[in-house]
């Protein structure tokens, strides 16, 4: 019984620990450091941010990908009017059962996809 009572006033004692006199100037010193930290991290994320885009930037004018994209739109416009000439010789889409809606189901759904895709990317963030 004396036990009981014994840990019963012990546990009061723990759960109401008494305040320091110094508490709310610590409290004031901490939160204070922990900004300034924060600041810091900004800062120098911001700054890794634009040298790692001047870089890339660089890198980008370097190694010639504008000339590259005009290339590809040039190969692209090839392509286009070679399937163009291909698609007058045979009506492919006659050979789809149910005609146009076939792909636009597809694109449909595509977009869908991206959709779920973007929403994923944007909570991993």
């Amino acid at each position: 019984m004396v036990e009981i009572e014994f840990e019963r006033r012990l546990e009061r004692l723990f759960a109401e620990a008494p305040e320091l006199p110094d508490a709310g100037p610590f409290a004031t010193r901490v939160e204070r450091r922990l900004d300034a930290g924060w600041t810091a991290r900004r800062w120098l994320i911001g700054a890794a941010g634009v040298v790692g885009g001047i870089i890339g930037a660089s890198q980008l004018m370097v190694s010639n990908v504008f000339q590259r994209v005009e290339t590809a739109g040039d190969s692209a416009r090839l392509l286009s009017s070679s399937i163009n000439h291909i698609s007058t010789g045979t009506d492919w889409m006659a050979a789809v059962s149910s005609g146009g809606a076939v792909v636009w189901a597809a694109a449909a759904m595509a977009v869908v996809m991206m959709g779920f895709v973007l929403t994923r990317v944007i909570g991993e963030i």
